[in-house]
């Protein structure tokens, strides 16, 4: 299977690993109190950007990443790897620290 990417980045993820872009927090609360950078909880929705080639099976079957570029995840809050590559953040995730894709 053929790496795939949908924007030009300089990042190629490995095996079963995915390079996603986290989705912008809200900048004010309900009540429209501005809430800080530092008082953020880091959002655990992102956007697919890149996907690597998969993982095998000890047959050396294909096993396929189950996203695609484009699809709105859902991943454990703590899993990834952030990285800043060209002045853009982004977050690599295992396939397996993925929880949902999230259906608009």
């Amino acid at each position: 299977m053929a790496q795939k990417t949908a924007k030009k980045i300089s990042l190629k993820p490995l095996g079963n690993r995915v390079v996603a872009k986290r989705t912008e927090d809200e900048e004010t609360s309900k009540g429209g109190i501005i809430i800080p950078d530092s008082a953020k909880q880091k959002q655990e929705t992102a956007i697919v950007v890149a996907l690597g080639t998969g993982d095998k099976t000890k047959e050396g079957k294909e096993i396929p990443i189950p996203v695609a570029i484009g699809d709105t995840i859902l991943m454990d809050k703590y899993a990834g790897q952030e990285v800043t590559v060209d002045d853009e953040d982004y977050i690599i995730v295992k396939a397996d620290d993925i929880i949902a894709i999230i259906v608009q």
